[in-house]
């Protein structure tokens, strides 16, 4: 029996969602933790951080110096392994500075309605941070004592570039709403798509697009749609759909997609996920606003502190970038896990 392709409650049940890349393995009788792990370009890149302190009761990730060690250690690998390749920009610094052992500041803004910040790592260069933000990932966010900045992080920074900070918010609703249905008849794949823009969201795009990939199909040999808003493209590979859906969403903020597949015979040229079988499929979101953070978090220029002879030119940026950004087809039949039970 492959132990890999039955339920395992606590490996596969969703009673606990984490929000971070810090994870507990069950090992023997107890849990081995922390744990650091995340995917990135199709690598699942992990360490073991040395932790020379109590873990009983567990402190708060911050409070662990061996988590920012770990993370700048699979940073900086995963910069190593990715060098050659263009990557998009991440929530990163850059300090050009005269002289030894400057100091700078940094103070992260939220607005007066704005979600506490949460499970708060720092890069090990961050020489002191307030008690208050030390504590913050163990309020919860709804409390109205939790700390709601501005978070300051003084620290000396390294010569080369460096993810200053990494955190956890919660954010109300996603930015593009949608779903998506696929359902299969005979030898065709009927699809719809609707996607709608959240009215919050600011509604220009350095780009944006909507990719829906077929696999273990063969090549695409027709295709009838309807877009309502951009352009559809077929890949190369004729096995991918590309809605362009460009900069700006319409005023309706709403925009469907609607169409008949067929598909000739498979060959090896053609992509294949033992996962997305059937009707079990997905769509995943593209796009990049600058000026926009879905926290609503800001550096003011003004506010960095640069303690260090001669005056230092300031630029700050901000901008959202969709990562995993999946939707799901809700016609596919969902998997059915039971457990006998004896009376």
């Amino acid at each position: 029996m492959d132990e890999d392709k039955n339920f395992v409650d606590h490996r596969d049940s969703c009673s606990r969602i984490n929000k971070t890349s810090v994870y507990a393995l069950p090992v023997g009788g107890g849990d081995l933790w922390p744990v650091l792990a995340f995917q990135k370009s199709g690598l699942l890149y992990v360490c073991l951080p040395l932790v020379e302190q109590s873990l009983k009761p567990r402190p708060p990730l911050i409070n662990i110096s061996g988590i920012s060690q770990a993370f700048a250690v699979l940073s900086g690998l995963l910069v190593f392994i990715n060098s050659s390749q263009k990557n998009e920009a991440e929530i990163n610094a850059k300090c050009d500075l005269e002289g030894a052992a400057s100091n700078v500041t940094i103070s992260v803004n939220l607005p007066a309605n704005g979600s506490p910040l949460q499970d708060i790592l720092v890069h090990p260069c961050v020489t002191s941070l307030d008690s208050a933000i030390l504590t913050a990932s163990s309020v919860d966010g709804m409390d109205d004592s939790a700390f709601s900045g501005p978070y300051k992080f003084p620290f000396t920074p390294p010569s080369d570039v460096f993810d200053l900070c990494y955190y956890t918010s919660q954010v109300p609703v996603p930015p593009i709403l949608g779903f998506y249905q696929m359902k299969e008849e005979e030898s065709q794949l009927k699809l719809t798509i609707n996607l709608k823009l959240h009215e919050s969201v600011k509604n220009a795009f350095e780009y944006c697009e909507t990719r829906i990939p077929f696999f273990n199909r063969g090549p695409i040999t027709h295709l009838e749609y309807k877009v309502s808003y951009g352009q559809l493209d077929l890949s190369r590979e004729k096995s991918l759909l590309v809605w362009v859906i460009g900069q700006k969403f319409p005023k309706s903020l709403e925009i469907s997609l609607s169409g008949t597949v067929t598909f000739g015979s498979i060959n090896k040229e053609h992509s294949v996920d033992p996962i997305c079988t059937g009707n079990t499929a997905y769509i995943k979101l593209y796009f990049r606003i600058p000026d926009y953070t879905l926290t609503g978090c800001y550096t003011d220029q003004h506010s960095v502190q640069v303690f260090s002879s001669g005056k230092p030119k300031i630029n700050t940026s901000r901008e959202l970038i969709s990562s995993d950004y999946y939707i799901w087809n809700s016609k596919a039949a969902a998997p059915v896990v039971y457990r006998t039970l004896f009376f």
